[in-house]
């Protein structure tokens, strides 16, 4: 997905805690860390697998890309619609005009949900491009979360099965990395291990919520 702007206002109850970083950077890792600690998380990308089951979005991509993207059972394939989407930025920008607008609306029905919530402390976006579609003023806190090219590589060849051309690719059509720890408040480290992850994690929720 690219970098198709929505309009958001200023959140004025749970704390937002947006998470930003490159590709397989474990930025879903330390969400759901988070989570454990007892955030609300809200996670883009699954929220994106759906609405591609809807037959609304469907149809919508298959006009635009063509019935490749169709898998044997009549359903998004996502790894062919991604070597679509991302040939180049008017693909990009395809793919988020259909796509986006959905999750977002889902994204925004989530956040009214748990701020009525009175056991949720905080709520946390796992949003692949927050900053792209204009939420990093939205947050309350912008985590970046740093990792090493070569970990970010094994991690995504592990997990999705991409390459260092994929990733390089994708990320061409998003904001650049150092824009993004430039624009958070916090940076997490994670080139070490699990248990020096949460440490960080803990301490930037202890600082959130000790008022």
């Amino acid at each position: 997905m690219g970098t198709q702007t929505i309009q958001v206002g200023k959140s004025k109850k749970k704390p937002l805690i947006g998470i930003v970083g490159g590709i397989a950077s474990g930025k879903s890792t330390v969400a759901a860390e988070f989570e454990r600690l007892g955030c609300a998380l809200i996670d883009a990308d699954a929220l994106a697998r759906s609405a591609l089951g809807e037959p609304a979005v469907r149809e919508a991509l298959v006009r635009r890309f063509g019935p490749s993207i169709l898998n044997a059972a009549g359903q998004i394939d996502r790894r062919g619609l991604a070597q679509c989407a991302f040939a180049d930025a008017e693909a990009v920008a395809a793919l988020n005009a259909i796509v986006h607008p959905p999750v977002m609306r889902r994204v925004e029905e989530l956040i009214a949900h748990y701020e009525h919530s009175e056991s949720v402390p905080a709520i946390v976006l796992d949003v692949p491009l927050l900053v792209e579609v204009g939420w990093a003023e939205r947050c309350d806190r912008l985590v970046f979360v740093d990792s090493r090219w070569e970990r970010r590589v094994e991690r995504a060849r592990r997990k999705n099965g991409l390459n260092e051309t994929d990733i390089k690719i994708r990320e061409n059509f998003q904001i650049s990395l150092d824009t993004k720890a430039d624009l958070a408040d916090n940076t997490i480290d994670n080139n070490s291990g699990f248990s020096a992850l949460v440490r960080q994690i803990q301490d930037i929720f202890s600082d959130m919520t000790k008022k």
